[in-house]
């Protein structure tokens, strides 16, 4: 745990007190609370909204499974005649659709192979905690598998041209006492939105609104997307946390050989070019 604490570059002597912008005089939710509080997401796949377009969803045709729960797990599907889909993304989707329906199956989600899921597809980290530690300049969000980070700047501006990277540049505000508002650029375009491998381009800008609801023990966020070069019109998501009693944060390494799980051509782990010693 030190040794991360280290890597990010934090100081986690957080109290559980509630926190407040003393500029201002305004609350701000706590979502990090102490070291022993992590947040699970409730799964892989984003929420549809009532209404209004909405991300990419299973074909019909072809239902994805989970958990199994008397039925046989499954790949993901895409469907393709979302009408969000421009002609290029649709035919990316396809052309993974195909592969997956063949038997070669290179559809997992791309940390199966420690890449990066990106934003937003950073709320669809399954399976282990996202611990949140809240400092009066920034908030960093790390998924205990892998330790991916994400850091949200506070009160900033959007510099002119960030350099792309995974995560992009996010900057970050709060609204209403409750609620973590993030707007992210600058994001990579080797990163997927969502775990269909859904494609983007570097004019991808997405928002999240972190909300504490239900006493403090969940976290509902309300993801709009937009990019005029992959989606026909921006769409919103939601995804859910809730809060766990875990334990400090584990050390986890995903990175520990350069292997092809499952005869899968899948994304080509990471690889030093020269030893480290």
């Amino acid at each position: 745990m030190l040794k991360l604490a280290a890597r990010a570059g934090l100081v986690f002597g957080l109290c559980a007190a509630p926190l407040f912008d003393a500029s201002a005089q305004q609350k701000i939710p706590d979502f990090s609370t102490d070291l022993t509080v992590g947040w699970l997401s409730a799964g892989t796949e984003f929420i549809a909204m009532p209404s209004g377009p909405h991300p990419v969803t299973p074909d019909p045709a072809h239902p994805y499974v989970r958990n199994g729960r008397g039925r046989q797990p499954t790949l993901r599907v895409a469907d393709l005649d979302n009408p969000i889909l421009q002609l290029w993304v649709k035919d990316a989707l396809r052309e993974v659709n195909e592969r997956t329906l063949s038997g070669k199956g290179d559809n997992f989600p791309p940390q199966v192979r420690c890449w990066p899921l990106g934003v937003p597809g950073f709320l669809l980290y399954p399976a282990q905690p996202v611990y949140i530690v809240q400092t009066p300049k920034e908030v960093v969000m790390t998924w205990q598998s892998d330790h991916m980070v994400r850091h949200v700047l506070l009160n900033g501006k959007h510099t002119p041209n960030p350099k792309p990277s995974w995560f992009g540049e996010s900057i970050g505000h709060y609204e209403n006492d409750d609620t973590l508002v993030v707007d992210t650029i600058g994001l990579n375009t080797r990163t997927f939105v969502d775990n269909y491998r859904t494609p983007h381009t570097d004019k991808l800008h997405v928002v999240e609104r972190f909300r504490l609801t239900n006493a403090e023990t969940r976290i509902e966020v309300t993801v709009t997307v937009e990019d005029p070069g992959a989606f026909t019109t921006p769409w919103t998501a939601r995804q859910t946390y809730r809060r766990i009693e875990i334990g400090p944060m584990q050390e986890s390494t995903c990175i520990e050989g350069n292997f092809n799980y499952f005869n899968f051509d899948l994304d080509q782990l990471p690889t030093a070019a020269t030893a480290d010693f």
